[in-house]
């Protein structure tokens, strides 16, 4: 379809083009100020923490359930988390792995991709707070005869016995397939595209147990919370120090590891890495070569005629 000079495209974008995307919006993340990047980490916090009491509650219940299927609800359920932050526009740490894509062609330093990850995951920790102790408030644990309570502190009672090592490699695999729903929406023009993108990838994730950092900022403190609230005994997993260190701390190394290593360098390797040689001939070609390069390499990117995808801009890419 076409309007005066423009071109608009109602295909998805390749792949090629959804690298170069990923690019452009690791840039404008890296140097968003700091009061509208920590807020809207806050809000991607609470979206998944809504996510996870989402799950929670769907989850009651249904240990008569075949297994896989019952993970199936409870994955469908948690994908709203993603979809909140895709459509609405948030700041989430792991989806924000793929800003290494940016860092690996020299457009970003080092400095902005740490200084992104840090406000981000600690603007998602006080999200994930805030809602857990929220739907304390709401004493949503004693729904259903008190069912409700038992499986978040069953969930959150299971992940601190978790071995530093399993935990590792369930954040790993977790965020391989959390940055591969991130990576499809680069190519999504429509929000219904988005939704699509975002919801297999997700409950994948959730039906194969694997480990979220930022959902277990809530589903561990809330589970902490209701311990103490109800002065629940033999929980003996179930601390504060086993929630630091022995899940949140290597699922979250875990989560770097599987999006910013196995999904952003990869799809970089694969898509960016011949961009950014042939940016260093034209270099060493002198100037006006470069700016020739640069001034035809900006018109083919407005071929595309779609604006970035809401979700992905998030002002977020996640």
């Amino acid at each position: 379809m076409t309007q005066g000079n423009n071109t608009f495209k109602m295909d998805a974008l390749l792949p090629p083009e959804m690298a170069a995307k990923a690019e452009d919006i690791g840039v404008r993340k890296a140097h968003m100020d700091f009061v509208s990047m920590f807020l809207l980490s806050v809000l991607a916090g609470i979206f998944i923490a809504l996510a996870a009491q989402f799950y929670t509650v769907v989850m009651t219940g249904a240990g008569g359930a075949p297994f896989g299927m019952a993970k199936l609800v409870g994955g469908l359920a948690f994908s709203v988390g993603l979809v909140l932050v895709v459509i609405a526009g948030a700041e989430l740490f792991t989806g924000n792995n793929l800003i290494v894509m940016a860092l690996a062609s020299r457009r970003i330093g080092v400095g902005h991709v740490l200084r992104n990850w840090a406000i981000v995951y600690v603007g998602n920790f006080v999200g994930s707070l805030l809602t857990a102790w929220l739907i304390l408030g709401t004493h949503q644990y004693e729904f259903a005869g008190g069912a409700v309570g038992d499986m978040a502190l069953g969930i959150a009672n299971g992940k601190c016995q978790l071995a530093f090592g399993q935990a590792l490699w369930l954040g790993v695999a977790c965020n391989a397939l959390v940055c591969l729903a991130v990576w499809l929406c680069f190519s999504a023009r429509t929000s219904s595209d988005k939704i699509l993108c975002t919801v297999f990838p997700i409950t994948a994730f959730v039906v194969s147990g694997f480990e979220h950092s930022v959902a277990n900022m809530y589903f561990i403190p809330v589970g902490l919370m209701i311990k103490a609230t109800k002065g629940v005994g033999g929980l003996e997993h179930l601390t504060i120090g086993n929630f630091l260190l022995k899940n949140l701390l290597p699922v979250t190394i875990g989560n770097i590891i599987g999006g910013a290593g196995l999904i952003g360098t990869v799809y970089w390797i694969i898509y960016s890495r011949r961009h950014l040689t042939d940016r260093k001939a034209l270099q060493s070609a002198g100037p006006k070569a470069e700016a020739a390069w640069e001034m035809a390499d900006g018109e083919a990117g407005k071929t595309d005629g779609g604006s970035t995808p809401a979700g992905c801009d998030e002002a977020s890419q996640n």
